[in-house]
């Protein structure tokens, strides 16, 4: 059963969530059953709870991230068309290094690679450094927030970048795994962080032209 998050009474999400189950039921009709769809939908809503300052958003986000679980769920296990690469940036606390790489590489891909970014451990907010060092390069994080790492991302992703994500990323047979050795941008200063950004930049770009060619 979905907890409530402080400040949003248990009668205010039940319904939301129901019709949120509804919505993605029909999204994903053929795919899932209801209860399939029912169960995952709750389960988001509780791993967003947990990080207290998404509450205020926490039903858009929940929508956005279900979303997100489910196509990943339908492509890891061979329910939906697969059509282009789909790469996962991991770290610790999905804040820095892998809201950088993520944003960058879906920045150049133009929609030929999917992108996911996920944290062992992620932590409330994004701090304002990284969101100005893209927003220097003409990229916006308005739409991005710190989300946990799932199975089903794991599953379908093709390639996996971890960058200090330790020993929380299990392995899986088939996949294509990266360990970039970047420093960690949080509480550096926005010179830092810049160059940190233009290093992940350069690999990315890589990354891209690897997969584009393959």
């Amino acid at each position: 059963m979905a907890r409530a998050a402080d400040g949003l009474p248990t009668v205010q999400v039940v319904g939301p969530l129901y019709r949120l189950g509804e919505e993605l039921a029909e999204a994903f009709r053929g795919v899932f059953s209801r209860e399939t769809v029912d169960r995952l939908v709750e389960e988001t809503y509780d791993l967003l709870a947990a990080q207290a300052s998404l509450t205020p958003h926490l039903l858009t986000l929940t929508a956005r991230f279900a979303r997100q679980r489910l196509i990943d769920h339908g492509r890891a296990a061979g329910l939906t068309r697969i059509s282009v690469p789909q790469v996962l940036f991991l770290c610790v606390h999905n804040i820095g290094r892998s809201q950088l790489a993520a944003a960058l590489l879906d920045h150049h891909a133009e929609g030929r690679v999917t992108v996911r970014s996920a944290g062992s451990r992620p932590q409330p907010h994004i701090p304002a450094t990284i969101t100005d060092a893209l927003g220097e390069v003409g990229i916006s994080l308005a739409r991005a927030f710190p989300k946990p790492l799932t199975d089903e991302v794991l599953r379908a992703a093709d390639v996996v970048v971890s960058m200090g994500c330790g020993e929380a990323c299990p392995l899986y047979p088939g996949k294509r795994y990266l360990d970039w050795d970047i420093a960690d941008p949080i509480d550096a200063p926005i010179a830092t962080v810049r160059r940190i950004r233009d290093d992940i930049d350069h690999r990315v770009r890589d990354l891209l032209a690897d997969l584009l060619d393959g």
